[in-house]
C-alpha cells in the first residue's frame, strides 16, 4: 500500500502551532496488504493457512501462541509479583515501560501528519538529525522524568553556513518550549543525556570551533576546548572508562564532561567523520571507533586498517558469532573489519554507483530488514538505497535523489510482524519501504543532505511510535521544518521515548537520559544501529500519569 502525504496549507502551523485539521493531509492508497504472496490472506509463505513461518504458530513468533506477535527486541523485565510503583521511572532495562500484551494489527500502517514546525522568525531550515528526550517538566511537579511529554531537539539556522540556535519542541503538538539564545553550528549534530548527574539532561554540540553545552533550559552550561570538526559531525556520550563521569566524543577527540579535551588521535579521518564507541575487546571498557582505526579509552591504538578507507563506523554482529564487526562506509565504497582491525572484505560498491566523491560516503542503519534473525544494513549509494546481507549482497535497492550530501537512514518494526520497515529521506521526499523494498510512504521533504536522517520515537507519550524529519530550502520544494508524522490511530508498536546522539545503539544511554557506567555491548541484545528499540505493546501502553 503507497501512502503519499502531500502537504496542504499549514495554516497555524507556520508560527509553530500544531494542526488537527484533517485537510492538511492527503492520502492515496493502492493495493499491499502486507502480504508478499499477493492472495491477500496475510501469509507470505503461500499456503494460505496464516502461519507465516511455517512452523505451526501464526502469530510467527514462535512461542506457540496464536495470538499475535511478541516483539522483536525488547528486553524482557520480570516485575516478579507486580508492576513497579513507579511507572515514570527507569526499570532494569534501561526503560521505563512495563509489558502489555497490546498487539498491533496487520493493516496497522496508515500514515499521518501529526504535526508541523515551520520555525521561528528567519530560522526555518534544519539539516541536523533531530534529536529526542525529556527536557522540560511539563507536568509541572518538579521532576523531569518519564511521565512528561518527550521534547524534539533541533537544530535551525537561516542559511548554509550561518548561525544556528537549538529549538526545543513539545513533541506531543511541535510548540516551542524554548529556542537556546546561544549559536551553535548549524550542521553538527547534538548529544542529549545526563553528563553531570544531576538528574536532567543536557545538550552538547559545537559553537565557533568551540564544544558547549547547555543545560535542560536552554542556558549556556560551559565552553570547553576546541572542536575539531565544525562542519557537518556528530557528537557522542559515553562513560568510556566505567569510572562513573561521562566523556564526550566527536571527531577524532574526547573531553571530559566539563569540556576539557582530554586526548585527539593522529590516525586519518574522514570527511564529516561521526565516531562512535564500543567494548571491542570484551574487557568492559569502550574503544572508540574512527573507522579504519580503534583507540582505547585512555588513547592509545588499539588498531589502525590502512587497506580500508577512512569513513562512517557502525558496530554490530554482522555475522552472528556472537562478536561485533566494523562496517565502514566510505567513498570507496563498503568495508568490514573484525574487532581486531583485521580486514573481512573493503572497497565493495555492489549497486555500480561509482566510487567516487560523497557516492558512498554515508552512514548506515542496521536492523533485521527481513526477519531471517539476521542483520542487515541499510545506507544510500546517491542514486540508489539499498539493503545488503552482511557479505553486502543485495536484499533489494530502490532509487533515491542525493547527489549532494551524506544523509543517512533508519528503520523501525512499525507492526512488529518481525520484519522492518527502513526509511530514507532524500532531496526532495521521504521515503518507507516494506521489506520487500516497495515504497510504503513518500512525502515532501527538501534538503541539501547533511548527515541528517529521520528518527523514530514515541514522541508524545502516547504508546505509539512516530517518525520525526527535518527539511531545508532546498531546491524549489522547500517544506515545512519539522514533520511528525505518525499512525492515524496510534496503533504502531511502542518505540523508546528517547534519540539522543547521531550514532545512537540503543544501549548507549537509558530512557532518562542517564549515561550508562557500564554499556552493555548492544550486539548481544539488540544487534541494531541508528535504530530504535520496540516495546511490547501499541496505543494501549500508556505510561501511567505520575501519583
Amino acid at each position: 500500500m503507497l501512502f503519499s502525504l502531500a502537504l496542504g496549507g499549514c495554516g497555524d502551523a507556520g508560527s509553530g502551532e500544531a494542526s488537527d485539521d484533517p485537510g492538511e493531509t492527503s492520502i492515496s492508497t493502492g493495493d499491499g496488504d502486507g502480504d508478499p504472496t499477493g492472495d491477500g490472506d496475510g501469509d507470505p509463505t503461500g499456503d494460505g493457512d496464516g502461519d507465516p513461518a511455517g512452523d505451526g504458530d501464526p502469530s510467527g513468533d514462535g512461542d506457540g501462541d496464536p495470538g499475535g506477535v511478541k516483539f522483536d527486541i525488547g528486553q524482557d523485565i520480570d516485575f516478579g509479583e507486580g508492576m513497579p510503583v513507579d511507572m515514570c521511572k527507569v526499570n532494569d532495562d534501561g526503560n521505563a515501560v512495563g509489558e502489555c500484551e497490546a498487539q498491533a494489527l496487520p493493516d496497522s500502517f496508515e500514515p499521518n501528519v501529526e504535526w508541523m514546525y515551520m520555525g521561528n522568525g528567519n530560522e526555518t531550515q534544519s539539516v541536523v538529525t533531530p534529536m529526542v528526550g525529556n527536557l522540560t517538566d511539563d507536568d509541572d511537579n518538579g521532576v523531569i522524568d518519564l511521565c512528561d511529554i518527550p521534547d524534539v531537539v533541533v537544530v535551525a539556522y537561516t542559511g548554509l553556513n550561518a548561525p544556528a540556535h537549538i529549538h526545543v519542541l513539545d513533541g506531543a503538538t511541535g510548540l516551542p518550549h524554548y529556542i537556546s539564545p546561544t549559536t551553535v553550528d548549524f550542521s553538527v549534530a547534538p548529544a542529549l543525556g545526563d553528563i553531570d548527574g544531576d538528574g536532567e539532561m543536557e545538550l552538547v554540540t559545537s559553537s565557533n570551533g568551540a564544544l558547549v553545552a547547555l543545560d535542560s533550559d536552554g542556558t549556556l552550561l560551559w565552553t570547553g576546548g576546541q572542536w575539531n570538526g565544525s562542519y557537518i559531525g556528530g557528537v557522542g556520550l559515553a562513560d568510556l572508562d566505567n569510572d562513573g563521569d561521562v566523556e564526550i566524543y566527536g571527531d577524532n577527540a574526547v573531553y571530559d564532561h566539563t569540556g576539557t579535551k582530554l586526548w585527539e588521535s593522529n590516525s586519518p579521518i574522514a570527511q564529516y567523520p561521526v565516531t562512535t564507541a564500543a567494548d571491542l575487546d570484551d574487557d568492559g571498557d569502550l574503544e572508540i571507533i574512527l573507522g579504519n582505526s580503534a583507540y582505547h579509552h585512555d588513547g592509545a591504538l588499539m588498531w589502525y586498517a590502512p587497506s580500508a578507507s577512512p569513513g562512517f563506523p557502525q558496530v554490530a554482529d554482522f555475522d552472528d558469532d556472537g562478536e561485533p564487526e566494523i562496517l565502514i562506509t566510505s567513498p570507496a565504497g563498503l568495508s568490514m573489519l573484525e574487532t581486531d582491525g583485521t580486514v573481512v572484505y573493503t572497497g565493495l560498491t555492489p549497486t555500480g554507483d561509482p566510487a567516487s566523491g560523497l557516492n558512498w560516503h554515508r552512514p548506515a542503519a542496521v536492523h533485521d530488514m527481513d526477519g531471517d534473525l539476521m542483520a542487515e544494513y541499510a545506507m544510500s549509494s546517491r542514486a540508489n538505497y539499498t539493503v545488503y546481507e552482511a557479505d553486502a549482497s543485495i536484499v533489494w535497492s530502490a532509487p533515491v535523489l542525493d547527489s549532494s550530501g551524506v544523509a543517512a537512514g533508519t528503520a523501525f518494526d512499525f507492526l512488529g510482524d518481525g520484519i522492518a520497515e527502513a526509511m530514507y529521506a532524500d532531496e526532495t521526499n521521504m521515503y518507507i519501504y516494506d521489506g520487500d523494498g516497495q515504497v510504503l510512504l513518500q512525502t515532501p521533504r527538501s534538503s541539501a543532505t547533511g548527515t541528517e536522517y529521520p528518527v523514530v520515537a514515541d514522541i508524545d507519550n502516547d504508546g505509539s511510535a512516530e517518525i520525526v524529519v527535518v527539511s531545508n530550502n532546498f531546491g524549489q520544494n522547500a517544506s515545512p521544518m519539522v514533520q511528525a508524522i505518525g499512525d492515524i490511530e496510534d496503533r504502531w508498536i511502542q518505540a523508546r521515548r528517547i534519540w539522543n546522539q547521531h550514532a545512537y545503539h540503543v544501549t548507549n544511554v537509558r530512557e532518562d537520559g542517564v549515561i550508562p557506567q557500564w554499556e552493555t555491548p548492544n550486539w548481544e541484545t539488540f544487534n541494531t544501529f541508528r535504530t530504535n528499540a520496540q516495546i511490547e505493546g501499541g496505543g494501549a501502553c500508556i505510561p501511567p500519569p505520575p501519583g
